[in-house]
């Protein structure tokens, strides 16, 4: 059994799709306890609003788990469905109330007393940054939530919030991948590692993409060639690429499936060197790096 600590977070998005019952998903979490992964992610609006309320049940089938793990959860989005029969539009709400309102909501669901990380799940053109900060003072000093974080920030958007803030953010969880380079360009990751924020990959696997053979291009063949030579898996070389990153990159990975899980845990004993990193990513961005 696994000791150390892995830098992949179990993200719970597709809990829906899984077709397992509360015991099987606290079983599920209880390997990946053994495989070093502490950490899980949700949000309130994953699976039309039931994410949490699933991976809740999880948590009372086997409560020996909630003081073991990690909980990561976001708030922010308003989605229009039947189960929130008062949105009549998709929408942002960072406003102090709907924060507060939203943990405490997760906090039912999931039937804890604290979220270890909250992040804001995206920028909001009427984000109020005096408000935002006021309503993480008011969960902290509650004990509702232990640290915060952002998600799909760029780096201005980053440094407007922080500004506000009397303890650092944690997280800037953003898309990144061999197929969603943005972050490697747009200040994002340059800004995480100097203010070690810790950045994490959502879609590490850009969707299942990086994992489709008959792809024919330039980065599909590369990572069947270089996978080969090494001994490993497509999926396996797109995580260790993330995790060769300074900014020290922690990919959140969707599957349900235990040997999935282990597979892409065990990327992190791949080396990359420095060259087999560029090489992916000239083919990544389709020209010579210039």
């Amino acid at each position: 059994m696994s000791t150390a600590n892995s830098r992949l977070i179990l993200g719970l998005w597709r809990i829906g799709q899984w077709d397992m019952s509360a015991e099987q998903v606290a079983g599920l979490v209880s390997a990946c306890l053994d495989l070093g992964i502490d950490t899980f992610d949700v949000a309130d609006i994953y699976f039309d609003y039931q994410c949490e309320s699933m991976f809740g049940a999880a948590l009372q089938a086997n409560p020996a788990l909630k003081s073991r793990i990690k909980l990561i959860s976001k708030c922010g989005i308003a989605l229009v469905t039947p189960a929130r029969p008062a949105h009549r539009v998709k929408h942002y709400n960072t406003s102090g109330e709907h924060i507060i309102a939203s943990v405490e909501n997760s906090l039912a669901c999931l039937g804890v007393e604290k979220l270890d990380l909250l992040l804001i799940h995206r920028p909001d053109p009427l984000m109020n940054a005096d408000e935002i900060a006021d309503a993480f003072d008011r969960l902290k000093r509650a004990g509702k939530v232990e640290g915060f974080g952002v998600s799909n920030f760029l780096p201005h958007q980053l440094e407007l919030l922080q500004s506000r803030l009397g303890e650092p953010l944690q997280i800037n969880q953003v898309e990144v991948s061999l197929l969603h380079l943005d972050s490697l360009f747009d200040g994002t990751l340059d800004q995480c590692q100097r203010l070690r924020v810790t950045p994490q990959a959502w879609s590490p696997l850009a969707g299942g993409r990086l994992s489709q053979q008959h792809e024919e291009t330039s980065l599909s063949r590369t990572l069947s060639r270089l996978g080969h030579e090494l001994g490993v898996t497509r999926e396996q070389l797109a995580i260790a690429w993330l995790l060769r990153h300074p900014a020290r990159i922690c990919p959140v990975i969707g599957s349900g499936k235990l040997p999935h899980i282990r597979e892409l845990v065990d990327a992190q004993n791949i080396v990359l060197d420095r060259q087999l990193w560029f090489e992916l990513l000239e083919d990544a961005m389709g020209y010579p790096i210039p």
